[in-house]
């Protein structure tokens, strides 16, 4: 039985890195040509000239929060459900259309595994021939199938468990008696203390795949302790699959579908491998080809390849949300003004604005990174704070590498009681 999935994840990075930017200029261009939001988003943009990450940096990011004001505006006026980011319509092509909150639409293509998922399900244990049950939801989100799609691709059969109706699904577990369970931890849990109050024994399910939730090592050990062999993924409604855990516990690693940025916080410039940012994705399929999309959540780069033989890169998982808007009287203060106001003056390695005080009597300051103290950069800095932000500032000046690597722009450090 191999390790892997397939020959894609032990292939070297260099030639990994190769066979995604050879495909790049043609998903872009695809984007702008299949898509008429991204027609506009790039706008004058060569796509023969995006082949490689620098040129993949210059690209504006669209965030999930654009992309939702994008959908309702078209809406409103009565244009395409999706804003013009998808590159299929109403029929054979899509077979199914869900809604995520905000409202948000995604299209469901026809191609097998469309949703990438069954790399993960791999890694997580599950086998073709083997039954799994399905307790993501069905309806509205489309969690559900992305599961059963990658499911059928792994060469599963699925049990549409669905969320709820916690005996039923207990029973069904102890008839069916499948391999494994597909959902969130926190549904296993109930459904596995339902089971031992019913004195019910579903000895079958030993291996798990998470999503949707948290997934620390203090669950991961009840599980263990039950004998289920937890794992978690990292996937969204809009992506599909980012990044997923293997038998080595250490990160998360990137799918091969995908090519991953970590970006500062309000920006769209990557940061140095290892420090915090958000995870920005450009996918390389053709139904939904989104270019350098921000997920609004926060990640960093693992050094080093997986431990299982896997190349790919690593990250940490997630770690936070990268929407760190504020208001500081009255004033609505970005992560974007933050690095506005830090790319005037080279002096600034980075910055982070801490905001303190109490609710009504704020008080903020930018901390800044520089090498000694050069003379009048704080004067000057404290000016951009004002022009940039509207609202008074102090300036801090912190040796290199002082202000923590934890992906925050802005810091609320307000007392709200």
């Amino acid at each position: 039985m191999t390790r892997t999935y397939d020959a894609l994840e032990t292939r070297s990075p260099a030639e990994r890195e190769a066979a995604l930017m050879a495909a790049l200029p043609a998903q872009v261009a695809h984007a702008q040509r299949s898509a008429p939001a991204f027609a506009r988003i790039l706008a004058g943009v060569d796509a023969s000239h995006v082949v490689d990450r620098a040129a993949l940096a210059k690209l504006p990011v669209t965030r999930k929060t654009e992309l939702q004001a994008l959908q309702q505006a078209a809406r409103e006026q009565g244009g395409n459900v999706f804003g013009g980011f998808s590159a299929l319509g109403f029929g054979a092509a899509m077979p199914r259309v869900f809604a995520s909150p905000g409202p948000i639409y995604e299209p469901e293509g026809t191609t097998k595994d469309y949703w990438r998922m069954a790399r993960a399900m791999y890694a997580a244990g599950f086998r073709s021939g083997e039954l799994i049950h399905n307790s993501f939801s069905y309806h509205f989100v489309p969690a559900g199938s992305m599961m059963e799609t990658g499911a059928h691709a792994l060469g599963c059969t699925v049990f549409p468990g669905g969320t709820g109706q916690t005996e039923q699904q207990v029973l069904a577990m102890r008839e069916l008696q499948p391999a494994g369970y597909i959902g969130t931890p926190s549904f296993l849990k109930i459904i596995l203390e339902k089971a031992l109050e019913m004195g019910v024994s579903i000895p079958s399910v030993t291996k798990a795949m998470f999503g949707g939730e948290a997934f620390p090592p203090s669950l991961r050990d009840w599980f263990m302790e039950r004998g289920v062999d937890g794992y978690q993924c990292y996937a969204t409604a809009d992506l599909g699959l980012i990044a997923y855990e293997t038998t080595a516990r250490e990160g998360l690693v990137l799918d091969e579908g995908v090519i991953v940025e970590i970006v500062r916080p309000g920006t769209g410039d990557p940061v140095a491998d290892g420090e915090v940012g958000e995870v920005v994705v450009t996918t390389m399929g053709s139904g939904y080809p989104l270019v350098r999309f921000g997920t609004g959540d926060l990640s960093a780069v693992l050094a080093g390849p997986c431990p299982t033989g896997r190349t790919n890169t690593r990250i940490k998982g997630w770690m936070g949300r990268a929407d760190q808007t504020t208001k500081v009287r009255g004033m609505f203060v970005h992560a974007k003004q933050v690095d506005e106001i830090a790319k005037r003056f080279a002096e600034v390695l980075r910055a982070r604005l801490v905001v303190s005080g109490e609710m009504a009597s704020d008080a903020m300051a930018l901390h800044i990174e520089v090498q000694g103290s050069p003379e009048g950069l704080a004067s000057r800095v404290g000016d951009a704070i004002r022009d940039v932000t509207k609202l008074r500032g102090d300036v801090v000046l912190v040796a290199p590498g002082s202000l923590p690597n934890d992906g925050k722009v802005i810091e609320d450090a307000r007392s709200y009681r």
